[in-house]
């Protein structure tokens, strides 16, 4: 299970999964036809290569995506969470996800 497992990341936790698939939630900033510039839940901003004919649906997204460095991914799908969230909560999830107290909850 854990091969197809998608961790939650934010800017911070992002260079510890080069090479694979995770789960960004985001603002979007800036978006272009080929790359987007988003803000991550932690307040990083993030490169983002997009699909062909790709879009940014709302103001708020997640994005599964493969992180190719530590500020750049590779957009795979893009799932829209709308105009408003609160990143502070999102962000706290993240941190959570990744708390060596709750490793045995998550496949990581």
């Amino acid at each position: 299970m854990s091969e197809h497992a998608t961790p939650r990341v934010n800017s911070a936790i992002l260079n510890n999964y080069i090479g694979r698939s995770v789960r960004l939630t985001c603002k979007t900033l800036r978006v272009n036809p080929d790359v987007a510039l988003v803000e991550a839940s932690d307040g990083g901003q993030i490169t983002v290569r997009m699909l062909p004919d790709a879009v940014m649906p709302s103001q708020f997204v997640e994005i599964i995506c493969q992180v190719q460095d530590p500020s750049t991914v590779k957009m795979q799908a893009c799932i829209n969470l709308g105009d408003k969230l609160d990143m502070k909560l999102v962000n706290d999830v993240v941190e959570l996800s990744h708390d060596s107290r709750f490793t045995n909850m998550f496949n990581y």
